[in-house]
């Protein structure tokens, strides 16, 4: 994968640093704009990226690249990611994806036209602690609760409550709690469990009306996912699954996932026993996995994209594909809902 990476946000220097390891993939350009272009060029510098372009059309024109990252505010996504898709080039879109269902499904179908790959940079996906959520769930029996919680005192909040209104705190911007950060609780359900059949959406609005914090109800059938997302508070993170035979749980951030405790009955007793009080007693056993890989958070899904493009896994391309538009039902539902 030859990638130009599009922005010099805090996220583009963060990639910088998950893409080292990747002998797969080569750092051949970064995109600034004008104002921040000593930006670009300290980047390029540091990483040795050979081309610095303040011109978006330029790059995808001249520069020797097949994908693009795009790690710009919320609101340039589809605009670029289009742009990109239109001048032959793969697309890596940091979430959340875009500000509508409708240029999802554009931007999906036209990567498809033209035989392109398309992804959404979304961490949590392509952890060994998802991987071990999904081949655990069966052994939880029949699903009655997903609860997650995401909070994180945002750094921006302070200015807000000031009236400084950062791009983070800006419908115009796409900003606010649920695409912002609940959105990491929102993937979980979804790969896990497919469309919700009915969506609500509880936020607390700031004083412009974005949703500065939220709680999101998502009800499938015999259980409800409950998911909240703060940037105007903080608390401790985790993610859990509760099923009738066990359950098992993320602390800490969704987005990090540090490890996974899964605790459910033990195979092969199927019965319950009492104690001395009539209380149940089941047959448990508890495992707790941590990974060791010490990789950068954003390593793993960066190797993912250029395994897929590179091989022309096509059929995994569409399933990414098709959760990332299962998450921007959801999120289009809740805020209509709201």
């Amino acid at each position: 994968m030859k990638l130009a990476l599009i922005g010099t946000g805090k996220i583009i220097a963060d990639a910088l640093v998950a893409l080292q390891p990747i002998d797969a993939i080569e750092r051949r350009a970064i995109f600034a704009r004008p104002h921040s272009r000593a930006k670009g060029a300290a980047l390029a510098a540091q990483y040795g990226i050979a081309a610095v372009y303040t011109d978006y059309a330029a790059l995808l024109a001249q520069a020797d690249i097949d994908t693009v990252y795009i790690g710009l505010v919320n609101s340039a996504h589809f605009s670029y990611g289009k742009q990109a898709l239109e001048a032959g080039k793969n697309v890596i879109m940091e979430k959340p994806f875009t500000g509508t269902l409708a240029e999802a499904r554009e931007l999906v179908a036209l990567a498809r036209e033209k035989n392109l790959y398309i992804f959404e940079a979304i961490t949590v996906l392509h952890t060994p602690v998802f991987q071990r959520m999904r081949a655990g769930l069966p052994r939880l029996g029949r699903v009655r609760m997903l609860l997650g919680n995401y909070s994180q005192y945002s750094s921006r909040y302070d200015a807000y409550l000031e009236g400084e209104v950062s791009h983070a705190f800006d419908a115009a911007y796409l900003g606010g709690a649920l695409r912002d950060i609940n959105v990491y609780n929102i993937h979980y359900a979804a790969a896990l469990f497919g469309l919700p059949r009915a969506v609500h959406y509880y936020p607390n609005r700031g004083f412009n009306g974005i949703d500065t914090s939220g709680t999101l109800v998502m009800e499938y059938d015999g259980f409800s996912a409950v998911c909240t997302g703060a940037k105007d508070s903080d608390s401790p993170c985790y993610l859990s699954v509760q099923g009738e035979k066990g359950w098992m749980r993320i602390d800490g951030k969704p987005n990090v996932a540090p490890n996974l405790t899964l605790s459910c009955a033990r195979e092969g007793v199927d019965g319950v026993t009492r104690d001395a009080a009539g209380a149940v007693v089941r047959g448990t056993e508890t495992e707790t996995f941590v990974p060791e890989t010490g990789e950068h958070r954003m390593t793993q899904e960066f190797r993912d994209f250029a395994r897929i493009a590179d091989t022309g896994d096509r059929a995994e391309a569409d399933r990414l594909a098709a959760e990332t538009l299962a998450v921007m039902q959801i999120i289009e539902d809740a805020l209509q809902d709201a």
